[in-house]
């Protein structure tokens, strides 16, 4: 078995030493070959790349989506790990992930726990790390990516469909195109990477990880996966709810009603409010949980488990 780690990197020089040293030095993995993509650096990538005895593929500046398929086209391995040039790798990471995904075939991608290095991420790093198994992350896969990107080592069969650019976040969407072509996903249970932050990264300066995007994203996949056929309603009659319920309806789907723990609001985009003393019984539709508060997951599976509502089966958190 042969792991490909595909890094790609665009005026990284400052980090890339410390992320390839990392790599280097991982500890009884299988064997491995590093390819990365010097997008159109300017900087001094392009020369600690060519001193570095790994694989350089040069890349046009055309963006991530297009580095990432360019450099998948080089890659050789049945795994395929990503990797970022600014993160710093665990040693036996690469060990840890292949050992998983030979263990299991109906994985097709293996993350870790992660290390963000930003104060302003520990609520995400704290959620991240607790969606660890297949059941979590497949029941979460609408909340957020449940794995971190540069963490996650992908089987190569996996990876038929490449990256895709349709608008908004590539990794969230490959992760979703994942489970709904029938693969799961999980993590190795201990923290393999440390998951830099900076003002400059991609996911804080480009338009496609904006918000609207990522309500955009949910609503597509919802409207062919978990909704197909399937009427359901919203638990949140909020900013959260609404949003999400405005994104649906341009797939032609409107939720049956409401459902709040305001007993105060009544009316939400044309629809009812309830509270949770009206809920249905399990089972006569899907229920979406669209709440951002800190907390509010809680609350909301307090209310439903005792009545019967399974997690992935009757009701999924979408924020």
């Amino acid at each position: 078995m042969l792991i490909s780690v595909l890094m790609p990197a665009r005026n990284a020089a400052a980090t890339l030493p410390e992320a390839l040293h990392g790599l280097r030095n991982q500890r009884g993995a299988p064997p491995t070959e590093i390819v990365c993509v010097d997008d159109a650096s300017t900087d001094a990538t392009g020369t600690i790349l060519e001193e570095a005895n790994v694989e350089v593929v040069k890349g046009h500046g055309a963006g991530l989506v297009a580095a990432l398929n360019l450099g998948l086209a080089h890659c050789k391995g049945d795994l395929v790990a990503r990797m970022d040039a600014d993160d710093l790798v665990h040693p036996d990471r690469l060990k840890l992930q292949a050992g998983m995904l030979a263990g299991d075939p109906s994985l097709g991608a293996v993350g870790s726990l992660v290390e963000c290095d930003a104060p302003g991420l520990k609520r995400l790093e704290k959620w991240l790390n607790q969606t660890v198994s297949k059941e979590q992350c497949r029941n979460a896969r609408f909340i957020e990516a449940p794995l971190v990107h540069p963490s996650t080592t992908f089987r190569r069969e996996a990876l038929a469909g490449g990256w895709q650019d349709n608008g908004w976040a590539e990794d969230w969407d490959l992760l979703l195109r994942l489970v709904e072509d029938g693969w799961e996903l999980a993590k190795v249970p201990r923290q393999l990477l440390v998951w830099r932050d900076s003002p400059h990264r991609l996911t804080r300066t480009h338009d496609v990880y904006a918000e609207d995007r990522m309500f955009r994203l949910r609503a597509h996949y919802l409207a062919r996966g978990p909704l197909k056929g399937r009427e359901f309603d919203i638990w949140g009659a909020g900013p959260t709810g609404k949003r999400l319920a405005r994104e649906l309806e341009a797939h032609g789907l409107r939720p049956r009603t409401f459902f709040d723990v305001d007993r105060k609001k009544q009316r939400a985009r044309g629809r009812p409010v309830l509270t949770e003393r009206e809920l249905p019984p399990p089972g006569s539709a899907l229920m979406l949980c669209a709440v951002g508060a800190a907390g509010a997951r809680e609350e909301i599976r307090s209310l439903l488990e005792p009545r019967g509502y399974a997690e992935g089966r009757d009701f999924l958190f979408t924020a």
